[in-house]
């Protein structure tokens, strides 16, 4: 469905770069207004992803008269929309580890495709439909489909002038008294600047923007053992040392057709890329069918052979690089509906980490973003021009890139997907030793079917992944190992010295290591529903979020209105366990 045609069956409209809603509803008493460039709210939301959704649903459900959300590209959702990139989830998903609202956006989509795809009627009445079929998850869908069931969700606040979401907006400067965040500065599409202000500032952005920007403390990187603590920290402190980044690519397949892209400007340099990463060395050049094994960094050797709708794919002895993040099954659709299958190009030949994006000039992190850019293209290149055919042949040239799925000309998404953010100095901070399950062992002398994740007594929601970080900066090869069902502890959502500033996204109060487990959708949806709840408990009660955490009967009111909310605070008797979607 045309994008604008959907906001106005939903009562919006777009103008000026940001959904207003329609008068009346937009013009009643308590409705954010414009008194010049500034506007007045109750909660600011800086990031329009997961977290920043969520904590904008959150905080109007709990009674926040009026909230403002930015958002620096056209399309709200994050992770699942401008990155491109389908929700990595708990095994357990479909019952157990998310809050009731996370599952609802979940039954949205599939309910979306229902509706409107021309589903066969064997796969329309599954009741766990998984669009694409991908083995990561078991909800691959596109991009697009997120952002109409997201802006759906958002619409009945927006027209009821309650909400007032700034697309291609982002904050430049922050008003600062002492440790209370009074106001951001915004620059807006049309070049001009606002200011919002507000009680209580929501960080939900990517990379942590608020935090230098409101001066509050922060830190980058890999920290060291004798900070943490932590069994795999290193000796020094690396605050350079970042989980890669990736620029997503979203790819159909023609058969019988020629696609073949022009040659990237840096494909001689990337064809012959070798990496050079520690403890254990890359198998080989970046671009090729192998990588490194997550867990054990031994060799990984891989297969790729594009789908087409009419025809099953042959079984191969490996992983099929096509099917893992596959968004579009042509095969699940009535004949010839869906001419041509789709997947997200989101692996580790195209993890980008030689350079920072922090910690760095605009200059710099300019030239590592094209880096990242240049090297998905040449991935994309490789595959049409050079990759191995199981027949013996090279290249796949009906490869095409589909920027229809993800809103831009090159097929590329329109943001980044960010693994590592800044992460607050937060007043309480998650450890290795509270959620990895060797150190935990080792630290609770627990037997191995008895031990569990620190049970954190502020909890406000739940997760479950492994500690996984991809390749980075400072030439580390993979680190996974196992995690326990883990808490998320209010603590790591509150800044330890400023008072109104909470996060909502992969910028909480974890370590490079927990990060590892935090980032993903249904954690960071969680983690910005419990601050967008919290603003708004702090809003009616008159407290300051610090104390809601520290006084045991107060703290107690907030956990019971989220659990009335439907978040889980702490993990139910699990079932046994369903099988792994993808190899380790």
């Amino acid at each position: 469905m045309d994008r604008r045609l959907f906001l106005e069956l939903c009562g919006l409209t777009v103008a000026s770069g940001f959904y207003s809603g329609l008068a009346p509803a937009a013009r009643a008493a308590g409705a954010p207004r414009w008194l010049g460039n500034e506007i007045e709210v109750d909660v600011v939301i800086a990031g329009g992803g997961l977290g920043g959704c969520a904590a904008a649903m959150a905080a109007l459900r709990a009674g926040a008269p009026r909230v403002l959300m930015t958002e620096p590209t056209d399309w709200i959702g994050g992770q699942l929309t401008q990155q491109a990139v389908p929700p990595d989830e708990n095994r357990y998903i479909e019952t157990h580890g998310a809050t009731r609202s996370y599952r609802q956006f979940r039954e949205h989509v599939r309910d979306y495709y229902r509706r409107y795809y021309p589903l066969t009627d064997a796969v329309r009445d599954k009741p766990n439909l998984n669009p694409g079929n991908g083995r990561v998850s078991r909800l691959c869908h596109e991009p697009r489909v997120a952002l109409a069931v997201l802006e759906a969700m958002l619409a009945p606040a927006i027209t009821a002038g309650r909400l007032v979401v700034l697309l291609n907006t982002h904050p430049i400067g922050a008003e600062v008294d002492g440790d209370q965040v009074r106001a951001l500065r915004l620059a807006c599409p049309d070049g001009s600047q606002r200011i919002a202000r507000a009680p209580f500032f929501i960080d939900a952005t990517e990379e942590g923007d608020l935090l230098p920007l409101t001066g509050a403390e922060f830190v980058t990187g890999f920290e060291s053992r004798a900070e943490t603590g932590e069994d795999h920290a290193p000796d020094h402190a690396q605050p350079d040392n970042i989980q890669s980044l990736t620029w997503v690519l979203a790819a159909g397949y023609r058969e019988g057709e020629d696609h073949t892209i022009e040659r990237p400007a840096t494909y001689d340099f990337w064809r012959d890329y070798v990496p050079q990463l520690e403890p254990k060395p890359w198998p080989g050049k970046l671009l090729a069918l192998h990588y490194s094994r997550p867990r054990t960094l031994e060799p990984l050797v891989l297969s790729f052979i594009p789908s087409v709708p009419t025809r099953p794919l042959p079984a191969t002895p490996t992983l099929n690089l096509w099917l893992y993040r596959r968004i579009v099954d042509g095969s699940q659709h009535e004949p010839g509906a869906m001419p041509t299958d789709a997947t997200i190009v989101n692996w580790p030949q195209n993890d980008y980490w030689l350079g920072n994006v922090y910690n760095v000039s605009p200059e710099e992190r300019a030239r590592n973003l094209e880096q990242s850019r240049q090297l998905s293209l040449s991935l994309l290149y490789w595959l049409q021009t050079e990759a191995p055919r199981p027949d013996g042949g090279q290249g796949w040239p009906g490869l095409c890139p589909r920027g229809d799925l993800t809103g831009t000309p090159d097929g590329l998404a329109k943001y980044p997907y960010i693994r590592e953010s800044r992460r607050m100095r937060a007043e309480f901070t998650i450890l290795e030793g509270h959620v990895g399950r060797d150190m935990r062992l080792r630290l609770t002398g627990a037997p191995p079917d008895e031990v569990t994740a620190e049970p954190f007594p502020d909890s406000v929601g739940v997760g479950l992944y492994n500690i996984d970080l991809h390749p980075s900066t400072g030439g580390d090869n993979y680190i996974d190992f196992a995690a326990l069902p883990f808490r998320i502890p209010l603590g790591a959502l509150i800044h330890r010295r400023v008072e109104n500033l909470l996060a909502a996204n992969k910028n909480i109060g974890s370590t490079h290591l927990t990060n590892g487990c935090y980032r993903l959708h249904p954690v960071e949806w969680n983690i910005g529903e419990a601050a967008g709840a919290l603003a708004a408990f702090c809003l009616a009660r008159g407290e300051a979020p610090r104390r809601v955490r520290n006084d045991e009967a107060t703290l107690a009111d907030f956990q019971r209105s989220l659990t009335e909310q439907g978040f889980e605070l702490a993990w139910r008797h699990l079932p046994a366990q369903p099988p792994v979607l993808a190899p380790a």
